[in-house]
Order: structure tokens, then sequence, then C-alpha cells
């Protein structure tokens, strides 16, 4: 029997930037294991690394992360399970594929599954995740919440071609200042690197949920492609130091920048 942690890990900073990492987690029930076949059970949808990849990039940023892997539910997805992109194909709330479209149960989870998985871990993490905008906003005027994210290069059943680098989504400019995309783009353009403003991952329900620009609450998604930072997109997905390294000094710079703009956003 594997120890249970948590369903949410929260650092607390005193910045006015908060990191999400709702799908970097790898742990699963010991029931809800047992009811993955063999393609669900390599995990191969994780965001691998990426709380590696952004560790002590912009001191004092407040962190988020679930714990639980979004095979037991998508912390990124919303409760009512509505599509984020409707008549594309993508995954829901609890997936029953994983992204190339093959099934990754045994047996699917049923729907009093469902509302016992948003008890124990979606809602726990959403909870952590406003209390934090709320405790960022009230020291600073502003909270400001970068969603970290990372999904293989090439998925056919997702999307045509070869993704982006960076993959920046803003609810088409709706979740955020303009300064907040602005920055993000123009650190992405300066490495030369491919990247795309709300191309095919314009935010998922975090970003489009949380960013009230309007109440002093900004979200951007950063959706990195993992040829960007892994030895290799196939198992056992290892980190790539080298092409790690490469990538941290850019989403330094953006993490920086959105720290330093939160002044002149703060109502």
């Amino acid at each position: 029997m594997s120890l249970a942690p948590d369903p949410v890990e929260v650092e607390q900073g005193d910045s006015p930037v908060i990191l999400g990492l709702p799908h970097t987690g790898t742990w699963l029930p010991d029931d809800i294991l047992a009811r993955l076949n063999e393609r669900g059970r390599t995990l191969a949808d994780t965001d691998w690394h990426i709380h590696q990849l952004y560790a002590g990039l912009l001191p004092g940023a407040t962190t988020v992360r679930a714990t639980f892997h979004r095979y037991v539910i998508d912390a990124n997805r919303g409760p009512e399970d509505e599509s984020l992109y409707p008549g594309q194909n993508t995954t829901g709330l609890v997936p029953v594929t994983d992204f190339d479209g093959n099934p990754i149960w045994t047996e699917e989870p049923s729907p009093e599954d469902v509302a016992g998985r948003l008890a124990r871990f979606h809602a726990p993490y959403h909870a952590a995740l406003s209390a934090e905008i709320e405790r960022v906003r009230a020291k600073h005027g502003v909270a400001i919440l970068y969603d970290c994210h990372s999904i293989r290069s090439v998925i056919p059943f997702l999307f045509d071609g070869v993704l982006p680098d960076f993959n920046i989504g803003t609810a088409n400019g709706t979740s955020c200042a303009p300064a907040i995309e602005a920055a993000a783009q123009e650190v992405a353009a300066a490495t030369g690197r491919s990247w795309v403003v709300n191309g095919r991952f314009r935010g998922g329900w975090t970003t489009r949920h949380y960013g009230r620009p309007q109440d002093g609450v900004h979200a951007i998604q950063m959706e990195l492609a993992q040829s960007t930072h892994l030895a290799t997109e196939a198992p056992p997905f290892d980190l790539d130091p080298a092409k790690a390294g490469a990538m941290r000094k850019p989403l330094g710079e953006i993490l920086s920048r959105l720290e330093a703009l939160a002044p002149e956003l703060a109502r």
C-alpha cells in the first residue's frame, strides 16, 4: 500500500507571482492504479520534470503543485467537465484515453468515481490555489498566476505537425493584462525558438477561471514542447540537463518581467 501524500503542496512566497503546477504529480491511489491498463501505467501524459525546470527561477514565488496524476483527475479541467476546445480532440476531467486517443483503463471510472475524485483531489487543489491568489492579491494589490505546463511536441491526435517550443495562452487576451502577454511573447521571440500566442493551447480551465484582470488577478499559461527539456519524449522521459539549463534562462526572465509589472498593474 503506497503512502498517500497530501493532494496539493504549497510553498508560500512574498512575490506577486504564483506558479501553478497541476500536471507534474505522478502519484495514484492503489485502487485507481490497479484499474489502469498497461498503456495507462506509462503515465505518458505527465508534464515531466516541469517543477524541476522552474525550481528557484523566481525567488519568492509561491508554488501550488498537485501531487496526484492527471489520470486520477485533471486539475486543469472544470468540475463540470465542459470542453476547453469544442470540436477538437481533447481529454476530459477524468481522461478515458491518453493524448494519442488510446484507452488507458481496464475499467472506466463511473460517475460516482468522478464525484469522489472531485472531492478528494480536484477541490483541495483549487481551494489551495484560490487561497494563495487571495493572499497574494491582498499583499500586493495584484496576483499574477503563471500556469506551468508541457506536452510532447508531436501528437497527431491533438494537433497537426510539430508544436512550437513556447505556447503562450491567455484565453485570447482575456485572462491577463496585455503587458503580461507581451512580456512573455517578447522573451520567447528573443530566444530564436518557435513560439505562438493563443495557438492550439490558449489556456486551460485554470487560466480561464482565475484570470480576471479587472479584479487584479492575471493568469497566463505556458505550455512548453517537451523536446525543449527532455532527453527523449518517450519512456523513461528523463530530463536533459543541458536542454533544461538552456530553457531556464528565458523562463526565469519571463517570470522576472512579470514580477516587475506587478506594481503598475496593482489597483
